[in-house]
């Protein structure tokens, strides 16, 4: 059976950089680039234009004094077309760039530098709903947790995965044989436990603290 073609903006200022992801993500049967951005701003126009399946965004672009960077970029995005998935692509791994990336709405992190199936795998669990974490970004999370994390019940990691995985309050409901009223106490609970407000974040929180691994 073939595999469904995931439509990809890239947004990075460096022409090369553009060109290389081209021809790595066209390289697969089931990517296709559809447009490039080489600003924040056109990154974000493009993609309301568009809709793609997932934005492929740069962190940090060339004279962001006078624009915005990917972080502002995914924002904007998060505001405008809510669940429309990006994944940050950077040189950057350190964990206040990883957390900043996933609180503003990133659905994955992978490093420029790393193997080409992090991206691949990255891009298509982002289509699908998921969360795409390259390996030494999670290690890098895990690492530097400094203070005990409160424990999340069995339950509550069971819906902290599911959320992860891109389900919605009535997906989670249903697959664990609960009311969509018990999943939202839930989620009150692991908000308060995380130091969160919302559910990207606490994703975010539970990977920082060692709480949930995503693969």
């Amino acid at each position: 059976m073939t595999a469904p073609s995931r439509r990809v903006l890239i947004a990075d200022d460096h022409t090369v950089v553009r060109a290389g992801l081209r021809a790595l993500l066209e390289g697969t049967p089931d990517l296709h680039v559809i447009a490039e951005a080489g600003t924040g701003e056109e990154a974000v126009r493009l993609a309301l234009a568009l809709t793609p399946d997932v934005v492929l965004m740069d962190l940090r672009f060339a004279g962001t004094s006078q624009g915005i960077d990917g972080i502002e970029a995914i924002r904007r995005l998060a505001g405008e077309a809510p669940g429309m998935p990006v994944v940050m692509l950077t040189s950057y791994s350190g964990r206040a760039d990883v957390v900043r990336a996933l609180e503003a709405g990133a659905r994955g992190y992978v490093l420029k530098a790393g193997p080409p199936e992090d991206l691949f795998r990255a891009v298509r669990s982002a289509a699908e709903g998921g969360f795409g974490l390259a390996a030494e970004v999670v290690g890098g999370l895990v690492g530097q947790v400094v203070s005990p994390a409160p424990e999340l019940t069995q339950r509550e990691s069971e819906v902290v995965r599911l959320m992860a995985d891109g389900h919605s309050n009535r997906a989670i409901a249903d697959a664990l044989y609960l009311s969509e009223a018990t999943v939202k106490t839930h989620l009150v609970r692991i908000y308060r436990k995380l130091g969160v407000d919302n559910r990207a974040a606490a994703v975010s929180e539970a990977v920082r603290r060692g709480l949930l691994e995503l693969t």
